[in-house]
């Protein structure tokens, strides 16, 4: 079998559709916002599953303090969600889930930035040598 496609990336490809599903329809707390989870990566041993989400929140609140909230009230249910998970993985073992703030779409959004003034920058310089 390919390492493409491993047993842990079906797994994880799994818990993340009914992971999101459960958060989506099940849990009822206001605070909580519109999460998406992004990736799922779990152990070989199937101890733990590392759940890296992003999350849109209410107006007026900061970006830190949504992350916050969302991860705080994530881990606090990720035992109900396991055991909900439980039931419907057909595995001996059902993985603890960890919950985690995904920042790759805020730090590829800085790098762009970043890219785009130094091009910029580098258009501005190239314009002042044909000037001269």
């Amino acid at each position: 079998m390919p390492k493409d496609f491993s047993r842990t990336s079906r797994l994880g490809e799994q818990i993340q559709r009914e992971v999101a599903q459960m958060i989506q329809f099940e849990m009822k707390n206001p605070k909580l916002g519109m999460v998406t989870l992004n990736q799922v990566k779990v152990a070989k041993d199937l101890g733990y599953a590392d759940i890296y989400f992003t999350v849109m929140g209410a107006k007026g609140e900061t970006d830190a303090e949504i992350r916050a909230t969302a991860s705080k009230i994530l881990n606090e249910a990720a035992g109900y969600l396991r055991s909900e998970l439980a039931k419907i993985l057909r595995t001996r073992v059902t993985p603890q889930l960890r919950f985690h703030y995904d920042e790759s779409l805020e730090r590829g959004h800085f790098l762009t930035g970043l890219i785009k003034q130094a091009r910029s920058e580098d258009d501005a310089r190239h314009k002042d040598d044909e000037q001269d």
